[in-house]
């Protein structure tokens, strides 16, 4: 019995055609890539249509911009699909279960946030859930998930569109409907991992001081190129130890 799967956007395709030129050394690391208009016309596309590729690619950690130079191919471009797609209420969970606590289901506008990551139209509507994580009663983390528009995710994920639809009133978390939702298409992951403090609001959600130190992971999950959730967690001091695994 044939499966259906659904078609690719082409700006999906772009994306695979110039991730696999980096990858096979066309464009090896530390090069340039061509201008714009030269590299549209080479591989015969608009130019709306690679820049958003371009963009892809970038937030992804395969090219960079530099100033006066154009877009270089990083010196150690990351392997697709090589970050580990966890919950982070499994990835924190060691002796101690990790129970997700939800604060807001709701529609939202896009932010400048979610703009960039998720690629969403100003017009659009974003599935935004917020939630706390607790370890023994205690807040442990702030957990911020937003799901690309309803339309993208039928096209390029309907399972997740209807995982979300189904878990909306339930506790757990965004990702871990994706994750379910994701056994027979393989996710690709990139996150980031900056120091911060708490401020006002998100100390009084997690019941800690403002100025209480806290690290933020921002996270993007996409399907075949196409971003379909954008995250932001925030962990203070005290909450259990993350794993960071470092790739080789």
């Amino acid at each position: 019995m044939a499966v259906n799967r659904p078609q690719r956007r082409p700006v999906v395709a772009l994306y695979e055609r110039i991730a696999d030129a980096i990858h096979e050394g066309v464009y090896p690391p530390g090069c340039t890539l061509p201008s714009e208009p030269r590299l549209a016309s080479e591989l015969g596309v608009s130019r709306p249509a690679l820049r958003e590729a371009l963009l892809l690619l970038q937030e992804d950690g395969l090219l960079t911009v530099r100033r006066g130079v154009g877009r270089t191919v990083n010196l150690s471009p990351p392997r697709r699909g090589h970050e580990r797609i966890q919950p982070l209420e499994e990835t924190l969970s060691g002796s101690t279960p990790v129970r997700v606590r939800p604060l807001l289901r709701a529609v939202e506008e896009p932010t400048d946030f979610t703009t960039g990551q998720l690629l969403a139209p100003a017009d659009s509507e974003l599935r935004f859930w917020e939630s706390v994580l607790e370890a023994e009663g205690t807040a442990a983390a702030l957990s911020q998930e937003w799901a690309a528009p309803d339309d993208v995710l039928e096209r390029a994920h309907p399972a997740f569109a209807e995982a979300l639809r189904s878990a909306a009133s339930e506790a757990g978390s965004m990702l871990a409907a994706l994750a379910g939702a994701s056994r027979a298409l393989p996710l690709a992951g990139h996150s980031t991992v900056t120091a911060t403090l708490l401020g006002r609001r998100r100390g009084e959600q997690l019941d800690r001081a403002p100025q209480t130190p806290a690290v933020l992971i921002t996270q993007v999950v996409r399907v075949e190129g196409v971003p379909v959730l954008a995250a932001k967690h925030m962990l203070p001091t005290g909450a259990p130890a993350l794993p960071i695994v470092q790739s080789g």
